[in-house]
């Protein structure tokens, strides 16, 4: 007998996922917290597709998540060299040194 959590509650977890990373998107001012807040919506964006695809039946869930990891993997490298170049010219990761940087 297995017993499956219904396809409801994860959505709603990954709408307060969602919601918890776009408030941390919005408030902080340190790049890396952003990006942790990014990563955070990502999964739960994810998190959705697969509750969606289980709802279904489908595996098309699955497949869009790993569309959704190979763009998360892509946000962490951009971000880590936006990072390191911000922390080397500034000295700080506040978001608000980003506006000064011209290219």
């Amino acid at each position: 007998m297995t017993d499956q959590i219904p396809a409801e509650y994860a959505l709603v977890l990954a709408a307060i996922l969602f919601a918890l990373g776009l408030a941390g998107v919005l408030v902080r001012r340190n790049i890396l917290f952003i990006l942790i807040s990014l990563e955070i919506m990502l999964n739960a964006a994810g998190l959705a597709l697969i509750a969606a695809g289980a709802r279904w039946g489908e595996p098309d869930g699955q497949i869009m998540f790993l569309l959704v990891l190979a763009t998360a993997g892509a946000e962490v490298s951009v971000g880590l060299a936006l990072v390191l170049q911000l922390y080397k010219q500034f000295r700080t990761l506040d978001i608000d040194a980003a506006s000064r940087m011209k290219g």
